[in-house]
């Protein structure tokens, strides 16, 4: 029961993580059409510019694009913060078995 219950867990926590990414990137999508100089005017579709972002770099220096920038930042860190908690539960994990 116990190798299932943490694949079980495992499951959720990607699912988790990866919903929060998601969110991440669409607001960074979101971020840049309210910036001019990450404005996508090539007509083609291309990745989410994150690091410009993440960085501050060419982004609209209003309150609200800010706002949502922090907001991105957060969501990140959100995402890190998971990836340590699960280094550090599988190292607890096998210094334990």
């Amino acid at each position: 029961m116990t190798g299932e219950a943490f694949y079980l867990l495992a499951c959720v926590w990607a699912l988790a993580m990866l919903a929060v990414f998601i969110l991440a990137i669409r607001l960074s999508y979101r971020i840049e059409a309210r910036s001019p100089d990450l404005t996508n005017r090539s007509g083609f579709p291309r990745k989410a510019m994150m690091f410009h972002t993440i960085t501050n770099m060419k982004v609209a220096r209003d309150k609200e694009t800010q706002a949502m920038r922090r907001r991105m930042n957060r969501l990140l860190l959100v995402v890190l913060a998971g990836f340590v908690l699960l280094w550090a539960g599988l190292n607890l994990v096998r210094s334990i078995g």
